[in-house]
Formats: structure tokens, sequence, C-alpha cells
């Protein structure tokens, strides 16, 4: 085991450390909860083993379907090691049904399929109460991105949904949208952060009940019972 070194980051669902190899970090997953850029907060009993579970588990199968990333292995319930990427300033959503701000911002009715996936880039760490949409040509602008790596940041991002879209149907979850992160490591770019409940929307394709933060957010309870369905059902029980 690598020797845990300080903390580089903490976020709202984990933190991250250095350790004593540069090249090499450790995720440990909260059980804390945020939402709506901190104005609600709670704690999510055992959300963090599930996320790291979770993680391991949809890490591995992207990376045995071409996705390059950044999961080395599990350590224990709650941590992973991880390549040490320097991470990219912004987010990638990636929708399939109308939800949350895309509704919001559009009005475009709540859970309307999309004819083709959106894609949105949103900056990280900033101090607005909504997420601060950008382009491509903004993120040219800050010198956040070259338009090489833009290209194949969408390319991975489309490639991540149909693999993910595929999955999910056949343990009888539809994915609505998801947040994703990348990050640079030895000239590549890489897919980093997580891909959890915490970031992704999950709906119950029958009952088309979410299954993930949005339990959380809109206080429909079962929000732990909600996560440990998801991981169930990747496992190959639940359902």
């Amino acid at each position: 085991m690598p020797e845990i070194r300080e903390l580089i980051q903490e976020g709202k669902g984990k933190r991250v450390y250095a350790t004593d190899d540069p090249d090499l970090a450790v995720v440990y997953y909260k059980d804390e909860a945020m939402a709506f850029h901190g104005l609600k907060r709670g704690r999510i009993i055992g959300k963090g083993e599930v996320n790291n579970a979770i993680c391991e588990h949809l890490f591995t199968l992207l990376r045995e379907h071409g996705v390059e990333n950044h999961f080395v292995r599990q350590l224990d319930a709650r941590q992973s090691l991880v390549l040490r990427c320097e991470m990219m300033p912004f987010a990638v959503k990636v929708r399939n049904r109308v939800a949350g701000s895309m509704h919001v911002r559009t009005r475009l009715p709540v859970g309307m399929k999309l004819d083709e996936p959106v894609l949105e880039f949103t900056l990280k760490d900033t101090d607005m109460e909504q997420d601060a949409l950008v382009n491509h040509t903004h993120l040219y602008a800050m010198k956040a991105a070259t338009p090489q790596e833009l290209e194949e940041i969408r390319r991975v991002s489309r490639q991540i949904n149909a693999i993910l879209s595929e999955y999910m149907r056949e343990i009888n979850i539809e994915l609505i949208d998801f947040k994703v992160e990348f990050g640079r490591y030895k000239g590549k770019i890489l897919l980093a952060d997580e891909i959890s409940p915490d970031t992704a929307r999950f709906w119950d394709s029958k009952t088309h009940e979410p299954l993930d933060i949005d339990r959380f957010r809109r206080d429909l309870g079962d929000v732990a019972e909600a996560y440990q369905e998801v991981l169930h059902r990747m496992m190959g029980t639940g359902f």
C-alpha cells in the first residue's frame, strides 16, 4: 500500500491525497452529501463505500471497452488508488433526457428523450450559484484545452455514454445524464474523477424512479437504499 501524504483536494463527495509516488494518488469516498452548491448538506450512511465499489466496477468496464482512465485498484472499502492527473478546469455533462438544470434553462419537459445526446461544458470551482456553462471558444481563450484535446474529450464522452447506456439497460436502469472530468497524464487525456449516483442520474427503467443523488436533493427518502440498489444490480442481484 502506498504511503498517504498531504490532502490535495476535497470536494463534495471525496478527498484526494498525494502519496509517496508522484504518479499516484488516493481517493477517499465520503458519506457527506451536498446539493444546490452547498445550500443543502447531509449524510448518506454507507455512500462512500458504495460509490467506491461502483467506480471500481464502471472504470474497469470502461477500460475493457477501450476507455483509458485513472483507476488503478481499490485499496479498501472507501479508498482507491488512481493515477495522479493534472485535472482540467472544466467538466463535461452528457444528457440523454431532459432533467435538472437543462429543464430550467430550456423549459423542455422533464424526461423528454433527446434525439441526440447533448454535451455541455461547465467550469469547475466557481462561486456561482449555478454551474457556469461555457463553449469551446471560452475554453480556448482560457487555455483550458487545445482543439485537439477537446475533440478527443468529445469523442470519449460520447463513447462513455454509448457503453454505459447499453450496460445500464441490461440491469434495468436508464442513464439520464452524467458528469465526467478529464485530466492530463504523461501526454495523454484520461477519464478521471468518478462516475457514481453522485454524478449521474440513474432512473429505474420500469418505474422511472431516481436511484441517485436526486433523491437527496428532492427529499424523496430511501437515498442510501437507492445507492445500494444500483450497486446490487451491477453485482448481479437486487431486482
